[in-house]
């Protein structure tokens, strides 16, 4: 292989096993923050999609999207709402119809402190970027969002049979280097 492919092989090599490793860690640190503000990880991630939702979201929606029981979206909700953290309302299009809000203002005391650090150490480090590496950045991160999703899709595809791994293009070993 020609030396430049073979250096652009090992840079994407390199990049991959970073995302890799980093997707781990944001695993990691919705745990470590689900366990700061005192709620479980899976109420954190249904907070965190009501949250960034642009409408009022109902519990039957919420379910379709995490792909969790309407029995467990329901524990979920009572649990955040205890929490302070959302309210239950009706939608005021259709009053049979219940919709899940945040509260800001809990948000913002239990919530967005955890975050804040976090935020903080990105915004500081994005901003060492010129104008055209943030848009190479944001049109990178905005393709690796839609190809995260196509993957949620095709993972949950009734055809796919549980247990049943497609073939991968690469192998990778423990490390996440390809071999």
């Amino acid at each position: 292989m020609p030396r430049k492919s073979q250096e652009r092989g090992s840079l994407i090599d390199q990049v991959i096993s970073t995302m890799r490793a980093s997707h781990t860690h944001v695993v990691m640190v919705s745990q470590a923050a689900a366990d700061r503000i005192g709620i479980n990880t899976t109420d954190l991630h249904c907070l965190n999609i009501i949250a960034f939702s642009d409408h009022d979201m109902s519990a039957g929606e919420l379910a379709t999207i995490t792909k969790l029981t309407t029995a467990s979206i329901t524990g979920v909700i009572d649990r955040l709402e205890l929490a302070g953290l959302v309210k239950r309302g009706s939608d005021p299009r259709d009053r049979r119809r219940v919709v899940v809000k945040v509260i800001p203002e809990t948000a913002r005391v239990r919530v967005a402190p955890v975050f804040a650090p976090l935020l903080d150490d990105w915004e500081a480090e994005l901003s060492s970027y010129s104008d055209r590496e943030l848009a190479l950045i944001l049109r990178f991160q905005q393709r690796m969002l839609h190809i995260m999703q196509e993957q949620i899709t095709s993972l949950r595809k009734p055809s796919a049979a549980k247990g049943q791994i497609a073939s991968p293009r690469r192998a990778y070993d423990a490390s996440g280097s390809a071999s």
